[in-house]
């Protein structure tokens, strides 16, 4: 995934002044800033949820099935039970829906399957968002602060997960304050002024 000289402002105030960005098949990076940096407003435009006023994103408008997107706000279906929230890109996709469980249980939920999200803490939401972010295997993984909301051996769980998908070869960039996520990464980047620095 790429940015190019990206600008965008809102409200008429500049958040991202000419950000140059590059994560390459298999690499994790990490994204790193104060709030209101610009973290996120870089994810949507990457994801194409969003669009710049000067510059290119890439893949930006590419399919779904290539690009997986791990907003704050999560996005679980309420009216879906957790494995089904996770098997639905499968489903979507028309393709087989297999290795949900697996995901389900190495993320430390495996016994909510069953439960709806309304029925389950925020942080068990957030690590079934992520499984279904990744169930997948997306060429492309964005996510924004996938462990806000974890205790520490959650946190392990989710580090795992987001370390394994860049190692089968996504290119994985991450939003995050969390340590941890920074440890496992191969490269650290920090937004601040409007641009990518490091």
């Amino acid at each position: 995934m790429r940015a190019s000289g990206v600008h965008r402002a809102f409200g008429g105030v500049s958040v991202l002044r000419g950000v140059d960005l590059a994560v390459s098949a298999g690499e994790l990076v990490t994204l790193s800033g104060p709030s209101g940096s610009g973290k996120t407003a870089l994810l949507s435009l990457l994801c194409g949820f969003d669009f710049p006023d000067r510059g290119s994103v890439l893949p930006g408008l590419a399919a779904w099935t290539q690009c997986a997107v791990l907003p704050q706000s999560l996005g679980l279906a309420s009216e879906l039970t957790l494995e089904e929230n996770v098997a639905l890109p499968l489903r979507l996709a028309g393709r087989a829906v297999d290795g949900v469980s697996r995901l389900l249980a190495e993320l430390g939920i495996g016994s909510l399957g069953a439960r709806y999200p309304s029925q389950v803490s925020f942080g068990q939401q957030q690590r079934a968002a992520l499984a279904r972010a990744v169930v997948a295997r997306p060429a492309a993984l964005l996510a924004d602060e996938p462990t806000a909301h974890l205790d520490s051996e959650s946190a392990v769980a989710a580090v795992g997960v987001l370390r394994r998908v860049a190692d089968e070869g996504a290119a994985v960039l991450i939003a995050t304050h969390h340590d941890a996520v920074h440890a496992v990464a191969d490269r650290v980047l920090v937004l601040a002024d409007g641009q990518v620095q490091g």
